[in-house]
């Protein structure tokens, strides 16, 4: 493969330029839809809401009004009449009855409206109404707006250009990886798109996809060109150069791109239907980038040969580096080090015991939303919990109450603040608590043990809970699949038992600390942020599978040069400490741009996408400072020669063996 692509170096480059415009073509043909619903017919409150069918899910949005003289004001009243018949002008527009506060000075009228595209038209009226004295705003996610988008990819690839400019000191080396990771992106993007047609994608996978390309690609790209400058210095040909740095890099890059996909397909442990789309947007973005990696960049390469460094800065030699003498002062004093390393990294983690799960809504978005502003007037005329009632559901069933007797209870219990029959069947509950208080969460608890059996609780509250335990209950089967697939690849990969068991050691070290690090910001916001609350039920095993694989790269990238000095005869010390000199520059860079990748899109008003950015880029910027410049050496120091310690048959060819970087 190697030498196909440095000899047909221009078919592969027409064949990629190909590929990416069919993908693009075809994915602005036949776009699949989004699919947001995370609702478990198998839980209770999946159950009850089959029980309701349509009914289940009310209305998508209502139109939100305050008034301070008050909503019936025949001024008030008159403006509103106006744009409730502008709105339900629009085909396919329904509104209903409205409800006011008990002060009169805020209503809320429930609309029906068939798609996003008629969502739009309705908010562009909500934004040209100026009544007097009347303020409108919109409720349901259909009317949330987002900022990032291009501009957080844009910002991720300014930060990684400026970085690969400091690393590489050359214009030409530093633009290589920019390509294959956009190139690569656009392929994973479209691929994505494209494949929502045979399996429901959540909205925001789109986003995941760009993350981990951009950060895994431009990384990837990073290695083998490294290698390949340092084999030509080495007074290496351009070809073989290219052929050393693919058999030593591009095989890292190999195995490393397949463990990043592997753990993120540990997901699918939600089931198809739930983890399905997200497993598929992680591994859509990692596999096009590898292949453009191993396919593309070796053409581009043999197309550029010795120009590489043309233009580029003069580089001080004479002195080993400062990684290698770094290397050294932990390895002289390996205890001290691991135990100070190991304490932060549990002082940072320690957050983590309180993680709280649940769901984002409307008061986790910024003020300048019209959703945001729709949340904080429902909460003042009707109390937190009209944001998120609970809907009670009588069963069809033999010896079930009455509906009334329903209501009754209901009201009796601590933490109601209203409840009313909503239809034949159904009560609405109103809690005195919002959607992400623990009084609301324990509300649901004591209703489904203190109603009768063919009563069932059910409301997006419910739902968010049902899905946490859901998800709670598979996450140990998650880590076991994800933690067994590392070890038995990286057995192979280094021959050694201890290596794996290391590496897997270290790997959950970050990942702890990244999860006390996003309780700290997000639930207990010791940042002033003022949107304390949960953390979706879905990040947590998306964000473990996600930063295990990407830790578990620089794993490889570390250990693999540390193995190759080793059988250079170097022995267990000097091979850490040249390993680690070789590669921490590397590395350093493709962890910086990473972080700068990920932390860029902590500015979305997503919350869960600004969870899931913090938390990789907490968990990147720990793993390349703090595990791999100091607790790795110090471990392998004190491990000495059993770290390489491997059965008989190690001196069999096992796959995926041989020299890596």
């Amino acid at each position: 493969m190697i030498g196909f692509c440095i000899r047909h170096r221009r078919l592969v480059l027409l064949l990629w330029l190909a590929l990416t415009a069919a993908l693009i073509a075809a994915a602005a043909t036949w776009p699949g839809p989004s699919d947001d619903d995370f609702t478990l017919p198998d839980s209770e409150s999946g159950q009850a809401a089959e029980l309701l069918g349509p009914v289940a899910d009310g209305p998508p949005g209502a139109l939100v009004l305050s008034a301070p003289s008050g909503v019936t004001a025949p001024p008030v009243r008159s403006a509103v009449t106006d744009l409730l018949a502008r709105m339900t002008a629009i085909p396919g527009v329904r509104t209903f009855d409205q409800r006011v506060s008990a002060d009169g000075t805020v209503a809320t009228i429930p609309l029906d409206y068939p798609d996003a595209a008629t969502a739009d038209r309705l908010a562009g009226l909500r934004d040209a109404f100026h009544g007097p004295g009347v303020t409108a705003e919109l409720s349901g996610d259909d009317f949330a707006t987002s900022t990032g988008g291009g501009a957080t990819e844009g910002l991720g690839l300014l930060a990684a250009a400026v970085v690969m400019l400091v690393a590489f000191r050359s214009v030409i080396a530093a633009a290589l990886p920019l390509i294959i990771g956009v190139t690569g992106v656009a392929c994973g993007v479209t691929l994505l798109t494209l494949l929502s047609n045979v399996a429901g994608t959540p909205g925001f996978a789109v986003y995941l996809t760009i993350m981990l390309g951009l950060g895994t690609g431009i990384d990837y790209a990073l290695l083998i060109v490294t290698r390949f400058r340092t084999s030509l210095a080495e007074g290496l040909s351009v070809d073989a150069a290219i052929v050393k740095a693919m058999r030593t890099a591009g095989r890292s890059v190999l195995l490393a791109g397949v463990t990043v996909i592997v753990t993120g397909a540990g997901i699918l442990f939600l089931g198809p239907s739930l983890g399905g789309g997200i497993a598929l947007a992680a591994g859509c973005g990692v596999l096009m980038v590898m292949l453009a990696s191993l396919t593309l960049l070796p053409a581009l390469l043999r197309m550029i040969g010795s120009g590489i460094d043309r233009f580029a800065l003069p580089r001080r030699t004479g002195k080993p580096p400062l990684a290698y003498r770094w290397s050294r002062v932990v390895q002289r004093r390996p205890w001290v080090a691991g135990t100070l390393a190991l304490g932060l990294l549990v002082l940072l983690a320690l957050p983590a015991l309180q993680l709280r799960v649940g769901w984002s809504d409307a008061s986790d978005r910024p003020v300048s939303d019209t959703t945001r502003r729709a949340h904080d007037l429902l909460s003042r005329g009707f109390g937190p919990g009209m944001e998120g009632p609970l809907v009670l559901v009588v069963a069809p069933r033999a010896g079930a109450p009455s509906l009334d007797d329903v209501v009754g209870r209901a009201r009796a219990t601590a933490g109601v603040a209203q409840a009313f029959p909503l239809g034949e069947r159904a009560a609405m509950v109103v809690p005195t608590g919002g959607p992400q208080d623990e009084a609301t969460t324990g509300l649901i608890h004591r209703l489904r043990a203190e109603l009768p059996a063919p009563v069932l609780v059910t409301g997006s509250t419910a739902a968010a809970i049902d899905y946490a335990r859901f998800s709670g209950e598979r996450l140990p089967w998650t880590v076991g699949a994800v933690l067994l697939a590392s070890f038995v690849l990286l057995l192979f990969v280094f021959r050694s038992v201890v290596l794996p068991l290391k590496a897997i050691a270290v790997n959950l070290l970050s990942i702890g600390a990244a999860f006390g690090v996003i309780v700290a910001v997000f639930q207990w916001d010791v940042l002033g942020r003022a949107s304390a609350g949960p953390i979706d039920a879905w990040v947590p095993m998306m964000l473990f599978v996600i930063t295990f694989g990407l830790s578990m790269d620089y794993e490889v990238f570390l250990l693999s040069r540390i193995r190759e000095e080793y059988r250079l005869g170097r022995g267990n010390s000097g091979a850490v400490a040249a390993g680690l000199g070789a590669t921490a520059r590397v590395i350093s860079a493709a962890a910086t741009i990473m972080f700068c990748v990920f932390a860029a899109f902590g500015t979305f008003d997503d919350r869960p996408l600004q969870i899931m950015g913090i938390g990789l880029a907490a968990a990147v910027l720990v793993d390349a400072t703090v595990v791999r410049l100091v607790l790795v050496p110090s471990i392998m120091e004190v491990l000495g020669e059993r770290a390489w310690w491997f059965p008989r048959l190690s001196s069999a060819r096992l796959p995926l063996t041989g020299n890596v970087p």
